[in-house]
């Protein structure tokens, strides 16, 4: 291990929330330490202090990371808590960037962590929106909100924070708003938005027009079938570039307009459910189809939270720790994940993370292979 990691190069800019002089150790030195114990499964900061600090790690932390003394516990928090949040994710968002292909699919979600609810100190519990790089399962970025009414302007603000030149950025329904449509094209992205009842007039013309027998013959369409444990799923897509009859309605850059209908049958039951989306992009229906689907993939970084790290249940009082603690969390995640698509590595996340535990050299492999 005769390389050092860069890993404390990331975290050199992360600024505090009040004047720190780096007495015996830096923030950064605090939070490269934090995300080596995450990447070992760890799960709290008793946990991750007591882990560096220990025979069995050693060395480590000074000859690969430049840590000559690792904090104690309570050190460790004090440095956590003054963590300036948005600098932290603006640290994680320039981290990720760095590892992406162009043309990338961007899609956003919130979080709620559940035991900040049954504390006194928090007013409300705490709602972080990420933005995920679904082809890569990665997170680029996240923000703290004050519930789930909050997430429009949060959305918006990690668009204007991140690069998102040539990106396809999908939401919900909730964001299927001009705005933030505009705000989209105006950063040389693409967006493919979902329009439901918060758009009743929108998602009225366009179920009218997908519907209508001659105009729905006119359009591209593109079809799947899985079937996965007795479950059959089939999904169509349809799509058109004739949206000139939507040029009046505000839409900014508007391309193309589109439906995926999704049948389920199990166990004997059934269902058929239609979605209707605009785009700024001219997709086909397979395109459609398939960012669509990467905008449901980030449901899967909400249970990966809680899977390995038990974030539900961390008790953590200060906002700022709380939400230092849940950045480490996603660049552990984006590490061991970058490690398994570069290596081919089959083991499951838990696995990889077991051995970054049980081996310091398994540890800066992983962390090393994901930066390089």
């Amino acid at each position: 291990m005769d390389e050092n990691s860069n890993i404390a190069n990331h975290f050199a800019k992360v600024e505090t929330s009040r004047e720190y002089k780096g007495y015996f150790h830096s923030v950064g030195e605090a939070l490269t330490i934090v995300v080596l114990g995450t990447l070992r499964g760890l799960k709290n900061v008793c946990q991750i202090s007591q882990r560096a600090d220990s025979e069995r790690v050693g060395s480590l932390p000074a000859e690969s990371f430049g840590i000559e003394k690792v904090p104690c516990y309570y050190w460790l928090l004090h440095l956590l808590k003054i963590v300036e949040p948005k600098s932290l994710s603006r640290c994680l968002a320039r981290w990720t960037q760095s590892l992406l292909p162009e043309g990338t699919t961007i899609s956003f979600d919130g979080k709620t962590i559940r035991s900040t609810g049954k504390m006194d100190r928090y007013e409300s519990p705490m709602h972080i929106v990420s933005a995920h790089v679904a082809d890569a399962g990665l997170t680029l970025a996240g923000l703290k909100v004050d519930g789930k009414s909050n997430e429009i302007p949060a959305v918006r603000e990690l668009i204007s924070l991140l690069e998102v030149e040539g990106c396809v950025i999908v939401a919900d329904a909730m964001h299927c708003q001009k705005e933030t449509a505009e705000l989209i094209v105006e950063k040389e992205a693409d967006c493919l938005l979902n329009a439901k009842d918060n758009q009743p007039t929108l998602k009225k013309d366009v179920e009218e027009y997908v519907g209508d027998d001659a105009l729905g013959k006119t359009m591209g369409v593109f079809r799947t079938f899985e079937k996965n444990g007795g479950r059959l799923e089939t999904r169509a897509g349809f799509v058109t570039h004739e949206v000139g009859w939507l040029a009046g309605a505000g839409w900014k850059n508007l391309s193309c307009v589109g439906a995926i209908r999704r049948q389920f049958e199990y166990k004997g039951q059934a269902s058929d459910e239609w979605h209707y989306y605009i785009s700024s992009r001219k997709l086909t229906a397979e395109e459609l189809l398939r960012h669509a689907r990467l905008e449901w993939s980030v449901e899967s970084m909400r249970w990966l939270l809680d899977a390995h790290f038990g974030e539900d249940f961390c008790r953590v009082e200060d906002e700022c720790a709380q939400q230092a603690l849940n950045v480490a969390r996603k660049i552990a995640l984006n590490c061991v994940k970058t490690h398994k698509q570069k290596t081919g590595s089959k083991l499951p996340l838990s696995r990889i993370m077991f051995g970054c535990l049980l081996d310091c050299r398994k540890l800066v492999h992983v962390l090393m292979s994901a930066e390089n």
